[in-house]
């Protein structure tokens, strides 16, 4: 440092000592006031400031001396802010609307990918001295270009669309996610739509995800504002087109365009059909139709609506044209499904007793619940949107216990018990009672079957099957009940039955083209499908399990094979949901699986959805519909 100041002051004597001998010239007073000042500027503003910041770092040789500046960028950028606050050195003046905003070139360049395109390139801007900034708001410019020089800006309610849409003109993209996340924070029924539509103006992807997201997560409270009725009629079409929506029916989107149209009735009427056109009429309660969509005056003279609501009672008043009459409108959306729940699992000792609930809107799997104690090969059935736990082992013995979880109120309560102990039965649901079907007892395998009245609240034997089956497959379909395979105590069985319950007799159905115990099956779409399972007995270590899955027409009685799954799996969980079936975790022969496909019968595919918290075998799936 010492040397440095000799250095300064030796120029400075030199300098003195060359202007005392020379001749006087012109200027000579204006140049000895320049270096008076100078030398008073020096000394204030670089030898006293470095006094109070660290010089320099030593090198622990002592070889040599290196200095850094800690806040050298920090110094630097202060003065080139002082600079432009008293316009000095600056080379540009940008005009917006009545405002001038002196600023350097360079500062601007490295703040902004535009003014950088802008002055590095052979344009006509890059040399001019104002520069015209068009359709952009004044205040917001000045405010990001002293963003440039100080990387701070205030983020305000009222002005941060304006600062936003500058801002992604000028490629500022920092304050544009700054602007993003702001606006993310300020989302609320009353103006998410708004903030949906700047952001899809502007290009800005990540605040249009939120923003939509938040307006079909809360649509039920969107349809109230006054955002909503000012939507043109397009935007009202591409709101209720997406199977997205939160809504808990059909109902609800039906109220929101009759509150819609009503803003303005004597305009939006001619637009009714179209809108009519995106609401899944045949999806509705036929009550729902009858009283509040067929007896309503502003559809009485409209032919496209007359024709929609003629299609959506025609579904309900033939049931069995049902798949001639599929369409958009009988797509169900993915928050009027219901949920998926996955109930406990096979293996006694690492076995979850825990409940899993998938939201397919959010394609979300959430641990809800568990069960009172463990059960293990047990049969579950949802009757009036409870969850009916029947039979299983504890591990050590057989049980006859039923057990019921109300979803809603988070409790379980003790039922009356099955006549027999059975484990690993199937359990169905038949025009209102519920059937507990074959299993094993602890000694043998049955082929007796037991119905649950939920009127008289008892347990009482119908006809046994044909044939004694555990691990079996239950569902019911079109009126009647289907045992799908298991295991007769010998082998796997490929044979299927099914039970009328108004002759209460068993009858046989073409058999499955593969023995399947431990098979998953369900109905779905009027079909019944049979996916997974094994073909020799589960203590045979070189026994064979399937990806194959088949699906059987009662009106042919015939199987055909469709796709199989991604990997082979037995007692695999198998449950519609919406117009796809879901197969649910299983075992493959070394480890209990989390994952979970669906598949979709239009397409013939499955496709992975979100996996389960744990891996489960053996798991029982439900679908519990919305209340």
């Amino acid at each position: 440092m010492r040397r440095w100041w000799q250095q300064i002051m030796y120029s400075y004597k030199c300098e003195s000592e060359y202007t005392a001998i020379r001749p006087t010239r012109k200027n000579d007073l204006k140049r000895h006031s320049f270096h008076d000042f100078y030398h008073r500027y020096l000394v204030h503003n670089t030898y006293a400031h470095l006094q109070g910041t660290p010089t320099r770092m030593e090198d622990p040789t002592g070889s040599t001396d290196e200095f850094r500046s800690h806040n050298h960028a920090e110094r630097m950028m202060k003065k080139l802010e002082m600079y432009a606050g008293k316009r000095q050195l600056c080379d540009v003046v940008l005009v917006a609307e009545d405002r001038r905003i002196p600023a350097h070139r360079l500062v601007l360049s490295a703040a902004s990918d535009y003014f950088a395109a802008m002055f590095t390139n052979n344009v006509r801007e890059a040399t001019m001295e104002e520069i015209q900034i068009k359709d952009v708001d004044a205040e917001a410019l000045a405010l990001l270009v002293q963003y440039a020089y100080t990387g701070h800006i205030q983020l305000k309610e009222e002005t941060v669309e304006n600062l936003l849409s500058t801002a992604c003109l000028l490629q500022m993209s920092e304050v544009v996610e700054a602007c993003c996340s702001f606006l993310m924070k300020q989302l609320h029924p009353s103006n998410c739509i708004g903030i949906r539509q700047f952001a899809d103006a502007q290009g800005c992807t990540d605040l249009y995800k939120v923003a939509n997201n938040y307006v079909m997560d809360r649509f039920v409270e969107v349809m109230q504002n006054q955002e909503f009725l000012m939507l043109p009629c397009d935007e009202v079409c591409k709101l209720l087109a997406s199977d997205d929506l939160n809504v808990p029916n059909e109902e609800t989107i039906f109220d929101a365009v009759l509150k819609w149209a009503r803003h303005d009735l004597m305009m939006r009427k001619k637009s009714l059909a179209l809108l009519l056109a995106h609401i899944k009429l045949p999806l509705m309660a036929p009550q729902f139709i009858a009283d509040h969509v067929e007896t309503n005056s502003l559809f009485h003279d409209d032919k496209e609506c007359q024709q929609l609501i003629m299609e959506a009672l025609k579904y309900h008043l033939l049931p069995e044209r049902r798949s001639s009459f599929q369409s958009p409108r009988t797509k169900p959306r993915k928050s009027t499904v219901g949920v998926l729940y996955a109930v406990g699992s096979m293996e006694c000792t690492k076995g979850p007793t825990s409940i899993e609930k998938y939201d397919l809107r959010t394609n979300t799997w959430t641990q809800v619940a568990n069960m009172s104690g463990r059960r293990l090969q047990f049969g579950v059935a949802v009757l009036e949107d409870k969850l009916f736990v029947v039979g299983g082992r504890d591990g050590l013995k057989t049980l006859n216990t039923v057990e019921c979880y109300d979803p809603k109120k988070k409790t379980w309560t003790l039922m009356p018990p099955m006549s027999t102990h059975r484990h690993g039965l199937g359990v169905g649901v038949l025009e209102g009672p519920m059937y507990a079907v074959g299993g094993h007892d602890g000694w043998s395998y049955l082929n007796t079957v037991e119905r649950w009245d939920p009127q008289a609240r008892q347990w009482s034997y119908v006809a046994p099957m044909s044939t004694s089956r555990s691990t079996v497959g239950v569902a019911a379909l079109h009126g009647k009940l289907y045992a799908v395979g298991g295991r007769d105590g010998s082998s796997c069985l490929k044979s299927v039955e099914c039970f009328d319950p108004h002759t209460n007799k068993w009858t046989h159905c073409t058999p499955m083209s593969k023995r399947r115990g431990g098979v998953g099956a369900a109905n779905c779409n009027g079909f019944l499908y049979a996916v997974g399972g094994y073909e020799a007995p589960a203590t045979n270590p070189t026994s064979s399990r399937f990806d194959c899955a088949e699906r059987y027409d009662p009106k042919t009685d015939q199987w055909t094979i469709i796709a199989p799954m991604s990997s082979p799996r037995d007692s695999v969980g198998l449950c519609p949901l919406g117009d796809k079936l879901f197969a649910v975790g299983g075992y493959d022969g070394m480890a209990y699986l989390n994952d979970v496909e669906c598949y979709d019968p239009v397409t013939n595919e499955w496709l992975k959805v979100a996996q389960l918290c744990t891996g489960r075998a053996g798991a029982c799936v439900v679908h519990v519909p919305n209340s």
